[in-house]
């Protein structure tokens, strides 16, 4: 898939995050980094001045993200989640895993700015058997040990 051709599936409170974060990283962080490579920079000698290359460092990482904060949201389109009690892209599933209930988030890692949950990806082993399914279902996946393991659904909700 050309990098073009992405979408990045986020939930609306995801995609508001990113756009603060990236409003943030334009305006008052940036500014904020600028003041650190001026006054690195007045300081004289820049070949051996930490604070400068830390700054500028700084910099670099601070426009990395930008560019991938405007590429996503320009990109992302917003999910809407299955009903509860099916399994899909934004559901929050409650899984029984030998008897020890997990809570994960189905769906991409950029939800993670949205949640404090764990995401599991729906191509993972585990994303990919339970997608789709419905609260009472038992479904079995490879582990990357290649034992079977099932897990039962208990729950699932659209994350809000």
């Amino acid at each position: 898939m050309a990098q073009e051709d992405q979408v990045f599936l986020l939930t609306q409170e995801a995609y508001d995050k990113m756009q603060e974060e990236l409003k943030w990283r334009e305006g008052e962080y940036r500014d904020e980094i600028i003041g650190k490579v001026a006054a690195a920079r007045a300081e004289g000698d820049l070949s051996e001045n930490g604070g400068y290359q830390a700054a500028r460092e700084a910099q670099r990482v601070n426009q990395g993200r930008i560019e991938e904060l405007t590429f996503k949201l320009r990109h992302a389109k917003i999910l809407t989640a299955p009903p509860a009690g099916k399994v899909g892209d934004g559901s929050l599933v409650t899984l029984d895993m030998n008897g020890r209930e997990k809570v994960f988030v189905l769906g991409s890692h950029d939800l993670a700015i949205a949640t404090d949950q764990t995401i599991i990806s729906p191509e993972s082993p585990i994303g990919a058997a339970i997608y789709g399914a419905k609260v009472g279902d038992t479904v079995s996946y490879k582990a990357p040990n290649g034992r079977e393991i099932s897990v039962t659904i208990k729950d699932s909700k659209p994350l809000s």
